[in-house]
């Protein structure tokens, strides 16, 4: 496939190629905002230009009832693999904006980061990509077939692409899913997401009486439903960290000795860790560790809550309400559904009657894991070792990608999942930032990633 000749090319083009990025990180594709809705159709158009201009010939931008999906093509011979390429130019609201070195839209280059919305999540992660192809294609046809899928919503739960997928399965059909919208464990470590945790989210009330109340008159009369609430939250966990929703646990996958050992390979301290969240200690599950429990146990999170006065000084009130958002992240096999009955459940149980509650569900996806021995993983290991001179380390991803497991479901194929964001690059934050180093490794890692699927 003339690789040597296309990672010269790509070295050889990384000015440009850093130009171009920038380009790309100036363009406020906020997807949640309403007021970003032309900026998000512009970027769509920007990205499928820079799909041409890399060689890929068959390009649409395909309507959805949100925001538009690029979709590119390049067929390789009849009968070769098919490699359908995933990612997102979507990126999440940059507020607070006060808290950012720079502003968030002015890409910058410090050291060896470049800083700006989306530079990590994940506009930095498909460009890689883009421009890995557009090097390979400078040395002639690819051997395989090439597909792109880059949607616009995936910031906002992607509520558009389950029925775009139904609607194009045949035009989507693929071997297998190169996930761009991933990392590594660290700037010289290489690794390889396996596993994914889901996401029930939900928003929980908990009502009192008719209206708020004058806490010294009614005080002491009444439940206060914040109390109500708290005491809910508080008995959601256990003294050694395990969630108590009734049957939480039942389809959780315990971990064997091989997977542990993977895990504990990763080059790691709890002390690094404490020192990047900033927290004055670490909490968890009993009997895991750290990584173990962020990557292969289930948790139960409180991402909110609000009730009463909140403002400036003082004010005597007891609540009418209170209200939380509660998230659990999932592990391969745990349904969303259950969860949400499971919740349902506790609430039922443990609440006071002199308070009602209601639950409802915001989003919700599920959790995968991928199998590890296919001729992609394999290809993706060796392309790695080959950039990074080291084998990469398999790992289990705290986080959730819900179009992994959609892909599973719909399409009936796995993903690779081969990015080069990194813990520490503060996506969804102030002052995103990614590793520039990186970025360049990993354009020529996708280069060699497809010359050994064509091999």
């Amino acid at each position: 496939m003339g690789t040597d000749n296309a990672v010269e090319f790509a070295r050889e083009n990384r000015d440009r190629f850093l130009n171009e990025y920038r380009e790309f990180l100036r363009k406020p594709s906020i997807s949640t905002l309403p007021e970003h809705k032309g900026d998000v159709a512009q970027t769509a158009t920007w990205v499928a230009d820079q799909l041409r201009a890399a060689g890929v010939g068959h390009i649409a931008i395909m309507p959805t009832p949100g925001h538009p999906v690029v979709y590119g093509e390049v067929k390789g011979p009849a009968g070769a693999p098919v490699m359908l390429v995933y990612g997102h130019y979507d990126v999440q609201p940059a507020d607070p904006f006060d808290e950012w070195t720079t502003p968030p839209f002015e890409p910058d280059v410090r050291e060896d980061y470049i800083y700006a919305r989306g530079a990590s999540d994940m506009k930095g992660q498909i460009f890689a990509h883009i421009k890995a192809v557009e090097a390979l294609a400078k040395q002639g046809p690819l051997p395989f077939t090439l597909k792109y899928l880059i949607e616009g919503e995936e910031e906002i739960g992607s509520p558009n692409l389950g029925p775009f997928i139904d609607q194009h399965r045949e035009l989507l059909a693929c071997d297998f899913v190169c996930n761009c919208d991933a990392g590594i464990h660290a700037k010289n470590v290489p690794a390889i997401t396996y596993a994914l945790r889901g996401l029930a989210y939900f928003e929980l009330e908990i009502r009192g009486p008719a209206k708020d109340l004058h806490s010294g008159l009614f005080g002491g009369s009444i439940l206060n439903p914040a109390q109500a609430l708290c005491e809910l939250i508080a008995g959601m966990h256990d003294t050694d960290g395990r969630v108590t929703l009734p049957g939480f646990y039942d389809k959780v996958r315990a971990l064997d000795a091989d997977e542990r050992a993977e895990i504990a390979r990763l080059p790691y301290t709890d002390a690094e860790w404490n020192a990047m969240t900033g927290a004055s200690g670490l909490w968890g599950e009993a009997g895991f560790s750290t990584l173990e429990r962020i990557g292969a146990r289930p948790t139960l999170e409180v991402n909110g809550m609000l009730s009463g006065f909140t403002g400036e000084g003082s004010k005597t009130v007891l609540p009418a309400k209170a209200m939380a958002k509660i998230s659990t992240r999932l592990v391969a096999d745990q349904e969303p559904s259950d969860v949400f009955a499971q919740l349902h459940a506790y609430l039922k149980q443990r609440c006071p009657k002199s308070v009602t509650w209601d639950l409802r569900e915001l989003t919700h996806g599920k959790g995968a894991i991928m199998d590890r021995k296919t001729p992609a993983m394999k290809a993706a290991t060796t392309a790695l070792k080959t950039t990074f001179g080291m084998d990469p380390i398999f790992k289990r991803e705290g986080g959730s990608v819900p179009i992994v497991s959609m892909l599973q479901e719909k399409l009936g194929v796995d993903s690779v999942m081969l990015g080069f964001a990194l813990t520490s690059d503060g996506i969804h934050g102030p002052n995103e930032k990614q590793y520039l180093p990186n970025f360049f490794r990993g354009i020529e890692t996708y280069i060699h990633f497809m010359a050994e699927l064509g091999n």
